[in-house]
C-alpha cells in the first residue's frame, strides 16, 4: 500500500512514498550496486533509488527490497528517491520466493544473448619462399 503524506509535485502528485518495492541492479557508470524502482506501482518504473552501498550489498542483483523514500527533483532534471529511513531498507518478504532463487543463484536475472559461431574454412596457402630455398 503506498500512502502519500505531502501533495507537492503535480506530476506525480506525491513527495513522500511509503512501501516502495526496487529491485537491485549493477550500475556500470558507477561500479557499484544501485537501486531501480520496478512495475506495477503506482509509481514510474525506472526510477533510480538513492540508498548506502553498505546496506544492498549484502546481496546478489535482482533481490528486492521494499523502503520508504522521498521524490527528488533538482533544476529539471530527471526526478529520483532517496531513502527516507535507512535502517527500515530490508528484503521484501512479498517478494521471498523470487529473493530466494536469486541469492541460490536458480534464477538468472541477465538475459542471455544467444551466440552462433561460424566454422571458417582455413585455406591452406603456398609459402612462396618455401619454393625458392634449394636443397644441396
Amino acid at each position: 500500500m503506498q500512502l502519500s503524506l505531502i501533495s507537492e509535485m503535480p506530476e506525480l502528485e506525491k513527495k513522500i512514498f511509503l512501501d516502495i518495492y526496487a529491485k537491485v541492479y549493477f550500475d556500470t557508470r558507477r561500479n557499484r550496486p544501485r537501486l531501480k524502482t520496478i512495475d506495477g506501482q503506482a509509481i514510474p518504473c525506472d526510477l533510480k533509488i538513492g540508498c548506502p552501498t553498505k546496506i544492498i550489498s549484502d546481496f546478489p542483483e535482482g533481490t528486492i527490497y521494499k523502503l520508504d523514500a522521498r521524490l527528488i527533483q533538482k533544476n529539471g532534471r530527471q526526478p529520483y528517491f532517496l531513502t527516507i529511513n535507512k535502517k527500515k531498507v530490508q528484503r521484501a518478504i512479498e517478494f521471498f520466493e523470487h529473493n530466494l532463487q536469486i541469492q541460490k543463484g536458480l534464477k538468472a536475472e541477465c538475459k542471455t544473448k544467444k551466440v552462433t559461431f561460424e566454422k571458417v574454412k582455413k585455406e591452406k596457402k603456398n609459402d612462396p619462399f618455401k619454393d625458392d630455398i634449394s636443397i644441396f
